[in-house]
């Protein structure tokens, strides 16, 4: 698929992820999540798991991120960590494949080889990374789009409470492909500010639709004020 057929403008992504200990996961809620994002004006869709790619890729028509988030022992990765989960990504008909592109655990060399498996399959791939020479690499082996999705998740990527706009920043003066802000980005401002720092695309999911999640901000928010 052509990428400029995926994302005719710069915009919005949701991200509709609910995990097994969550209220909202199984059933139709994600994809009722994400056809409430997209009547809102939501250019696509990140979303975890097969029965929720499908679900979604029925409910709405524009592009779907796929991931599988699967914990492996001894193992820090777990966003689409091997090529059994590409595979299910792919077969559940997502748009695009999200996959770890760090420098853990020998995992650049085996994320070149998903990428490479993913374009045969005929999908662009999301390389979600932590550092600039992360995106660096991700570039360099075929990923279509560059996350900023895992700063502040591996142990050498700065811990901040803001959304990296940094990094954002020079990648987006480095690479050829476009790259997505993601992760902890709380307001429509912080939103617009990614993509004031370069990012053709943001993925906005716990601020909207993470209710517990929301919820505990605003109930720490006045504990602050009554206690």
């Amino acid at each position: 698929m052509v990428l400029s057929e995926l994302f005719q403008s710069r915009g919005l992504i949701v991200s509709c992820q609910a995990l097994e200990d969550e209220p909202l996961h199984g059933g139709d809620a994600m994809a009722k999540m994400a056809k409430a994002a997209v009547m809102a004006g939501a250019i696509g869709i990140r979303t975890n798991g097969v029965h929720d790619i499908r679900s979604i890729k029925q409910a709405v028509s524009v592009p779907v991120i796929g991931l599988i988030k699967r914990v492996i022992p001894d193992s820090d990765v777990f966003i689409t960590p091997t090529l059994d989960e590409v595979k299910e990504i792919v077969e559940a008909g997502a748009d695009i494949v999200a996959l770890d592109v760090t420098d853990r655990e020998g995992r650049l060399e085996h994320a070149a080889e998903l990428i490479a498996y993913a374009h045969r399959a005929g999908r662009p791939v999301m390389a979600d990374v932590s550092t600039y020479e992360e995106g660096l690499a991700a570039e360099r082996f075929g990923a279509d789009f560059i996350g900023t999705t895992l700063s502040g998740y591996t142990a050498y990527s700065p811990r901040l409470e803001s959304p990296d706009f940094e990094l954002v920043r020079q990648l987006s003066a480095r690479v050829n492909v476009p790259v997505i802000a993601e992760g902890r980005i709380w307001t429509p401002e912080a939103a617009a500010q990614a993509l004031e720092a370069g990012a053709a695309y943001v993925v906005v999911g716990s601020a909207i639709t993470r209710p517990q999640l929301i919820t505990a901000r605003y109930v720490q928010a006045l504990r602050r004020v009554t206690e």
